[in-house]
């Protein structure tokens, strides 16, 4: 009956959240479509801040926890409003329209989990079910945006506590996936095709040259998690008012594209991303530049998600230091992009899987040095601070503690 159960519950979830996944998708793409069109829609930017506060003190969520909520109701901590799901989907759209350095996968965990959980009450679930089904939401939600169901199955449950897995989860979350990529795909909606890539002569030089590069990312993803934390609680300490706040941060990523002299740091950077791991030129600089446009956007409460400029910024700066040791570029991107990823979500094993579903499976070995070491220089630095580390890095020992 378990069984049986959780197949009708995972596909409806995943029919569900795959529909939702493929019309968020859509959003996106035709938002950064419009504003690559008009570019005058940047300098609305703080005109379309003071539209995401005032939708959701509208609704009555003054303070939003965002993707920190979801996981904290997995832990049984918490409850997620339905209203968060159409909420955080159309403060995506908006920030993208007119320019905010975001992602999309944060709201697409948010989006997730939200419509899991009205779908678990729907369902009359009990609270244990319930968070097995706010995983199977973000699972689905995740693989019909990024075109990478197994990746997501395993980020949905490892992402919760580090150092253990929600293995309860596993098979209902695998058909929630299945169906939300296979709806993805009947659609035709899928993210950038990345190349394959060829695994260079494996020899310890090429060993070293790649735990250098991860050593590198693991302590660039300490600079991220630090800038998107620090920015938040800056912005609260000297702008306390979400409307003012809101409307200052627009102005300051206004104010960084003309001093910047170019567009490439707005929205969500697929196309560098795209560049970078083809082996194209990227300024050297870019990493640090979209770690700081994300943090002043996204600090002053425009929304989306931190982890595609993290590809982002892990692609440009695998580009620029590749071959100061020696890597091809397009290899150095591709190890930075999936090393950054792991250091800043913590979960070694969803990105190395992540890596494969993208680039193909002739450089994995690669790949899982590359997360190992990023995932160990990492610390306990994360994007969400609601994440539990479960056992230490480098020793057999429970600590129970929170991501920095």
């Amino acid at each position: 009956m378990w069984f049986v159960k959780w197949l009708v519950f995972g596909a409806i979830t995943g029919a569900v959240c795959g529909l939702v996944g493929v019309a968020f998708h859509i959003c996106i793409d035709l938002a950064t479509a419009t504003r690559h069109a008009s570019e005058w829609l940047l300098y609305l930017l703080p005109f379309g801040g003071l539209m995401i506060v005032g939708m959701y003190h509208l609704v009555g969520l003054h303070h939003d926890p965002g993707t920190n909520l979801v996981l904290a109701s997995i832990q049984a901590k918490g409850h997620i409003p339905v209203r968060m799901a159409p909420l955080i989907f159309i403060g995506s759209v908006l920030t993208h329209l007119f320019g905010g350095s975001s992602g999309r996968e944060g709201a697409a965990l948010q989006i997730g989990g939200s419509l899991g959980e009205a779908l678990g009450r729907l369902f009359g679930l009990k609270n244990t079910d319930i968070n097995i089904i706010v995983i199977c939401g973000m699972s689905a939600v995740f693989a019909a945006l990024f075109g990478t169901p197994i990746a997501a199955v395993v980020f949905s449950m490892e992402v919760i506590t580090i150092g253990v897995i929600h293995y309860s989860a596993f098979v209902p979350s695998i058909v929630s996936a299945s169906v939300a990529y296979g709806i993805a795909q009947k659609l035709q909606i899928s993210d950038a095709a990345y190349p394959a890539l060829l695994s260079p002569e494996l020899s310890v030089f090429v060993f070293l040259k790649v735990i250098v590069m991860a050593i590198l990312c693991g302590l660039v993803s300490i600079l991220f998690c630090v800038a998107m934390h620090q920015s938040m609680q800056l912005y609260r300490k000297y702008i306390p008012n979400d409307y003012i706040r809101i409307f200052v941060g627009g102005c300051l990523v206004i104010l960084l594209t003309l001093l910047a002299g170019t567009r490439i740091y707005n929205g969500h950077g697929a196309d560098m991303i795209l560049l970078a791991v083809s082996g194209g030129d990227c300024p050297t600089f870019a990493f640090l530049l979209k770690i700081l446009f994300t943090a002043v956007t996204l600090g002053a409460g425009f929304k989306g998600g931190e982890i595609v400029p993290s590809l982002f910024v892990g692609a440009t700066l695998g580009n620029a230091a590749a071959p100061l040791i020696g890597l091809d570029p397009a290899l150095g991107a591709a190890i930075g992009m999936i090393a950054l990823f792991c250091g800043v979500v913590n979960c070694p094993l969803a990105a190395v899987i992540f890596s494969v579903e993208l680039f193909g499976h002739e450089c994995m070995l690669l790949f899982c040095v590359a997360c190992a070491v990023s995932y160990v220089f990492s610390g306990y630095y994360g994007l969400y601070t609601s994440q539990k580390i479960m056992y230490d890095k480098l020793h057999p020992q429970y600590i129970n503690t929170r991501s920095k």
